[in-house]
């Protein structure tokens, strides 16, 4: 297998990989390469593994992350529920696999960490505490309808009652979305994206985002999702509720009107998103119907040891995050992207 670099005169291969590959994700497409490098400012690296034949056998979105308060490391990829090795062999992904070994020992990176939707052919340590909650559409939001519990329903009916209303729309909701983003971040005590980052998704990718919100009669944001689709699938990343209106559940209108939209539109999967069994999260989605997909993030560690932990449950974030939901929002707005954009 040669290794190659992605550039210019082998994007077309690239995407053209992609769109074949029965184990591919939206983030594998190059165009996140862009986004990455635009928003944060990151060192990429996509590999392509390419037979004598120069056929494309399989692909490597690889991110390096550098900092001096989270340390040097890599992903494939940031931010997104996935990523990792795409391959059509076992050679082609070891070949992969080597190759980024190579560039993280060159970078003096710490460990690598690749999500992938199945055990894959690496032979590394992994984590499968998490799932991908996804629902399985029918051709008609008419039949979804019914398919739902009658409380599911009548909690979505209850945002109605109040005269909410939802929208979907590109550029023109990216302000309201980001209004109700940021609150919700703040409340979570999470370092909020800055929102140039969802400008440049909307912008690279034209055809496949959209942005749902929930408004009341007085016209004030008060529920927003991100939604990105790829290969029949239509996946909410990011969805977030202002906690006040929490009592007439504008979160169950938005959801339901991205399902709507989905069948409306001919995806054939919802995701919901990555979740821990059992917890608050997944048992929301779960009441939807969506049933869980295992995930597997396997680790490459340059000195081996326990695997990272850098996500809110970590203890030594505990302070931090306390402090976080104490700030005012235009702070968490200002600070939040020069933490966030160093965690994975």
């Amino acid at each position: 297998m040669n290794i190659s670099y992605l550039k210019a005169d082998n994007s077309d291969a690239w995407e053209s990989y992609v769109m074949k590959s029965g184990g591919s994700h939206c983030y594998h497409q190059a165009g996140w390469k862009n986004v990455i490098e635009r928003s944060f400012g990151h060192k990429t690296y996509y590999l392509l593994a390419e037979n004598h034949a120069s056929d494309v056998k399989g692909i490597l979105p690889l991110v390096n992350i550098k900092s001096a308060l989270f340390g040097n490391y890599m992903v494939s990829l940031p931010y997104f529920n996935y990523g990792g090795i795409c391959a059509d062999s076992v050679e082609a992904c070891s070949s992969l696999l080597n190759e980024a070994i190579k560039i993280a020992k060159e970078a003096k990176a710490e460990h690598i960490e690749l999500r992938h939707t199945g055990e894959n052919a690496v032979n590394l340590p992994v984590k499968t505490a998490k799932v991908s909650m996804r629902l399985s559409l029918p051709a008609e939001s008419d039949i979804l309808w019914k398919s739902l519990p009658s409380k599911l329903r009548s909690q979505i009916r209850r945002p109605e009652r109040e005269d909410m209303q939802a929208k979907i729309g590109r550029e023109d909701e990216l302000d309201n979305f980001y209004e109700v983003f940021s609150e919700n971040m703040r409340d979570l005590g999470t370092p909020v994206y800055p929102r140039t980052f969802f400008r440049n998704i909307l912008t690279e990718f034209p055809e496949a985002t959209r942005i749902c919100s929930v408004y009341t009669k007085e016209g004030e944001p008060v529920a927003s999702g991100f939604l990105v689709g790829f290969k029949g699938m239509l996946e909410i990343p990011w969805a977030s509720s202002k906690k006040e209106y929490n009592r007439y559940s504008p979160n169950m209108l938005l959801y339901w009107q991205v399902l709507k939209f989905a069948c409306e539109n001919g995806y054939k999967t919802f995701d919901f998103g990555r979740s821990t069994p059992e917890e608050g999260t997944y048992k929301f989605k779960e009441q939807w119907g969506a049933q869980p997909v295992q995930l597997y993030w396997h680790y490459w560690m340059r000195n081996g040891g326990t695997l990272p932990e850098l996500n809110p449950k970590n203890p030594k974030y505990q302070m931090a995050i306390k402090i976080w939901k104490k700030l005012p929002v235009p702070i968490t707005k200002i600070i939040g992207p020069k933490i966030v954009k160093n965690l994975p």
